[in-house]
């Protein structure tokens, strides 16, 4: 799997901070169609949160000076381990919220690239999703955001939790292609999640940083 830099993930916090001005394109350009490119999970989070140090609630590395604690998005995290730091270092293994290893550097982590395509169909809208960099053979699947809910609110892109999921090629690239059940709007993002149990949940994303992970995201621009 390719890895990714320090310079290319301070690039992309860079481009999150342009992508109001960028992806604004208002409700005409819903209409027609949207082409949008997905960003990391990390970074989106950070920047909405206002994290002095842009940092990962849902993958961890090793610290010995971290006591067992709950991170920024309500994930408590054992002893030894804390939220990946986005500027790094990157080299260094990936574990989930309990300690147990992902089996991957933090580098292939923030490596995660993907475009989707959005366009009305009947009462909802279809998703074209293409992604690379994935983890070989891994499992993932697309929900939707509810930035409207308090709390945000998370449901399977399909709607059923049935038709959202797919595993990544040994190359880590994967496409998939689905309807949601209703319109998506500024209140929502098409978010990819990494299943590390290699199991799908249903219409539930899994034990959130320890079996299911945000990796991208995209938010509907308004």
């Amino acid at each position: 799997m390719q890895t990714i830099t320090r310079r290319q993930i301070l690039g992309a916090g860079s481009m999150m901070g342009l992508a109001p001005l960028a992806m604004s394109r208002g409700a005409a350009a819903a209409q027609t169609g949207l082409d949008l490119q997905f960003i990391l999970h990390a970074v989106f989070f950070s920047d909405e949160t206002h994290q002095a140090k842009p940092l990962d609630p849902h993958a961890f590395v090793k610290d010995a000076t971290a006591q067992a604690a709950v991170g920024p998005q309500n994930i408590p995290h054992a002893a030894g381990f804390r939220p990946a730091l986005v500027a790094g270092p990157l080299d260094v293994e990936a574990f989930n919220a309990q300690g147990k290893s992902l089996g991957f550097t933090l580098s292939d982590w923030f490596a995660a690239k993907g475009s989707v395509k959005i366009t009305p169909s009947g009462n909802g809208a279809k998703i074209d999703c293409q992604f690379t960099q994935l983890r070989p053979n891994g499992v993932y699947s697309l929900f939707e955001n509810h930035f409207d809910q308090k709390p945000i609110g998370f449901t399977p892109s399909d709607g059923s939790g049935k038709g959202n999921s797919f595993t990544a090629d040994a190359s880590g690239h994967a496409a998939i292609s689905l309807v949601s059940p209703r319109p998506l709007t500024h209140d929502n993002a098409v978010l990819l999640v990494y299943h590390s149990d290699n199991q799908t949940h249903g219409e539930q994303r899994g034990e959130i940083g320890v079996t299911a992970h945000h990796q991208i995201i995209v938010r509907i621009p308004a």
